[in-house]
């Protein structure tokens, strides 16, 4: 395969840049620019929800060093909006005019945060979180005695609670669903959840929607209006709803989209190629056909951004290895920290518990005939080498073992 002459990221997050640098650790001397819309280098997000946001630290995780860009020759574009990618002539026009060709293209533009459409949602004090400056502009907010309401019990909102409640507010999460994280693991785990942040002080307005938001003549945010028509004052409102891949670009160049609604991500293959064969696509973006589960994944964790970043480097210098990599992410909430590994469907997979749950040091395997699909430990650590082998492999596993036997002895 002839080495590209230029490829061009679109995206200057965890996975853009760290694709970016993985091209260059494979011998890549060709042209490489990468295109992101903040002021800021490329950065990781989980601090974001934590460290950050607790006051812990001042600065996230950076990808790189800032002087590695130079090093390194990657061009790094700032404070630079991509407004079109042209498939047929191989260029990416960004809103000033500027036209860029590609020898190979990587979208890595990420998701945003899902802004409802409904009375008040612009007022300020009502906060998203995705970027460094929505975090420090949130936790400028988190002062002590301050009521904050948290619309949504995901993993998102149950962090910035977890933070709010560490730096003495007042908190309450609104969620429709009758537990937190409930779709995502069932109503054993989520009751785990529910319990840690009401021993914490965080008040749960379960079962109840939101249609609206309240505000004072000069226009900062009041309240918070429910679907039982009553209202919950708030001095802070965080809207923490889930995100949407950020596939504007893609859907208008005409790659494959993985749903109709153009919600969906970009479809990819085992490799992370889209539907044109010079364009790539990883991250929260990216719908992999994915060979461990036979289906399309798209994953918005940190792990596979980076992951992902890393791997598609080969796939756009002529490598045809598959990413197979199980999804992984990692909490921490109070005194509560986890490692999640895998794609579980808690409506059709046994849950199968190791530990101590009212101890909150415990494994939740998630067993599908006899696979483990995925597996969460809490508070524990001595055999995360094991479950990510049993997640990652095609193991038969004894139930009865995954609750008191050794791990490590059922990958033979």
């Amino acid at each position: 395969m002839v080495e590209p002459r230029r490829i061009v990221i679109v995206g200057a997050g965890l996975a853009g840049a760290t694709a970016a640098g993985a091209l260059r650790d494979k011998g890549y001397s060709g042209q490489l620019v990468v295109l992101g819309q903040e002021e800021h280098r490329p950065y990781e997000l989980p601090a974001l929800s934590k460290g950050l946001l607790l006051g812990e630290t001042e600065e996230p995780a950076w990808v790189h060093d800032e002087a590695t860009y130079a090093e390194r020759d990657i061009e790094l574009r700032l404070s630079t909006v991509v407004e079109g990618v042209r498939l047929d002539t191989h260029e990416v026009v960004t809103a000033d005019g500027t036209e860029l060709p590609f020898d190979r293209l990587l979208l890595a533009t990420g998701s945003q945060p899902r802004r409802p459409v409904m009375t008040g949602v612009h007022l300020p004090g009502l906060h998203l979180l995705r970027t460094l400056d929505d975090s420090r502009a949130l936790r400028a907010e988190l002062v002590e005695g301050r009521r904050v309401v948290i619309v949504g019990a995901g993993w998102i909102g149950c962090e910035v609670a977890a933070a709010a409640r560490r730096r003495g507010c007042e908190v309450i999460v609104v969620e429709p669903n009758p537990l937190p994280l409930h779709r995502l693991l069932g109503d054993t785990m989520a009751e785990v959840f529910r319990d840690l942040h009401a021993a914490e002080g965080v008040h749960w307005g379960l079962g109840y929607g939101v249609f609206g938001f309240t505000g004072e003549e000069q226009g900062r945010v009041t309240g918070v209006m429910l679907d039982d028509g009553s209202e919950l004052p708030a001095d802070v409102v965080v809207v923490a709803v889930g995100a949407a891949p950020r596939v504007e670009l893609a859907h208008a160049a005409g790659l494959d989209l993985a749903s109709a609604t153009s919600t969906g991500g970009v479809e990819v293959d085992a490799c992370l190629r889209t539907s044109a064969a010079d364009v790539f696509a990883v991250g929260d973006i990216a719908s992999q056909l994915h060979p461990r589960y036979g289906r399309r994944v798209r994953v918005e964790h940190w792990a596979n951004a980076k992951h992902q970043g890393a791997h598609v480097a080969g796939g756009m210098l002529g490598d045809e290895a598959p990413y197979t990599a199980s999804p992984y992410f990692f909490s921490d909430q109070y005194d509560l920290s986890l490692e999640f590994r895998g794609v579980a469907d808690p409506l059709v997979d046994e849950l199968v518990v190791r530990g101590d749950l009212a101890a909150r040091e415990f494994v939740a395997f998630w067993v599908r005939g006899d696979e483990v699909r995925a597996a969460m430990n809490v508070n524990m650590w001595d055999d995360v080498d094991a479950l990510a082998a049993l997640v990652a492999g095609d193991v038969r596993v004894d139930r009865a073992k995954l609750v008191d036997g050794d791990l490590a002895s059922l990958l033979g």
